[in-house]
């Protein structure tokens, strides 16, 4: 895919050899040779991919325009590599100071130029890619309580409180991180529950309650589709986190440590959640009644050790829930 390079230079010869280089890649080459005119270019949709900036020009030099950009939300985002001739480490050191991901020396050599744009270019696509996949995660979040009676913030403060207490029991960051994109999409398998059983405004039938015991299954096959890691991940916690650590839970009976502990972590902090919030049918349980109902759950619904970590962090629960709220 063509990709849209400003080059910023106050020497036209400048401006020619990177602009024949970038063209025979195949880009759209636009050029400036005046700060005022690059900020101007800069502005205008489609703004350019990547900008290639000269720091020593008159006027206004490649430190002032930079900061410009990074000042302008339209333009804050567009990498900004600064090509030049000075190579003092003080130099570089403002020049990523006020946002440039990259230096290029003069003379240039154009192969240089056409990996280190190339090399940049990938971290959008990998940027982009990173924005998509969160948007498909609060979508497929969203969708499984479309139909439902909770609400947004449920899902995405659950994560919250999942994440929180996969780091109090010895997650690294990462692991935990993913585990917080995961959890929100526990239940998409909702979306496959009919309205008059998932809207029922009473308790359901032995026959309504088999089928919405489906959606541990449903949404664990949607899921599974995928072989991203946040997805399998997903695919996991939503075929086991209504599972219970004596076996009584759904959809297996599986027992103890045979759940995995991706969704015992998730099963208490769906269950805190949706004690203490304000739903429909019932008011928010207090903190210490919630609190009591998750420790008189510890080793019938609940893993024990998880248990004994949430209660030992419940200040740190407390700070989540606040924010949220």
């Amino acid at each position: 895919m063509k990709k849209t390079i400003l080059i910023v230079d106050d020497v036209a010869d400048n401006i020619r050899v990177l602009k024949s280089t970038l063209e025979a890649e195949g880009h759209i080459v636009r050029a400036a040779t005046s700060g005022k005119k690059a900020l101007e270019l800069a502005r205008v949709a489609p703004h350019p991919n990547i900008i290639l900036l000269d720091v020593m020009m008159p006027g206004m030099d490649g430190i002032e325009v930079c900061r410009e950009l990074k000042a302008n939300p339209k333009t804050l985002s567009i990498p900004v590599i600064f090509v030049t001739t000075k190579g003092d480490v003080d130099d570089e050191t403002i020049g990523f100071d006020v946002g440039a991901v990259d230096y290029i020396t003069k003379p240039i050599s154009p192969p240089i130029v056409v990996r280190r744009v190339a090399t940049h270019l990938s971290l959008i696509r990998v940027d982009e890619l990173d924005a998509l996949a969160r948007s498909a995660i609060r979508m497929l979040g969203e969708a499984g309580h479309f139909n439902d009676t909770d609400t947004g913030e449920h899902i995405w403060r659950m994560a919250a409180y999942s994440k929180a207490l996969a780091i109090a029991a010895g997650w690294e960051e990462e692991q935990a991180d993913m585990l917080e994109l995961a959890a929100p999409m526990h239940d998409t398998g909702k979306i496959g529950i009919p309205d008059s059983i998932l809207k029922a405004p009473r308790k359901l039938n032995e026959v309504e309650w088999q089928v919405m015991m489906t959606h541990s299954a449903i949404g664990s096959n949607i899921l599974s589709k995928s072989n991203n890691p946040v997805f399998e991940l997903a695919a996991e916690i939503a075929q086991t986190h209504h599972e219970k650590w004596d076996g009584s839970g759904y959809p297996k009976g599986l027992k103890g440590e045979e759940i995995s502990e991706a969704g015992r972590i998730v099963a208490i902090a769906d269950v805190f959640d949706a004690l203490t919030m304000k739903r429909p049918y019932k008011e928010p349980w207090a903190i210490k009644d919630a609190m009591k109902n998750i420790k008189d759950g510890a080793g019938i619904h609940f893993d024990p050790k998880l248990v004994e970590v949430f209660i030992s962090k419940e200040e740190t629960m407390l700070q989540i829930k606040e924010k949220w709220s």
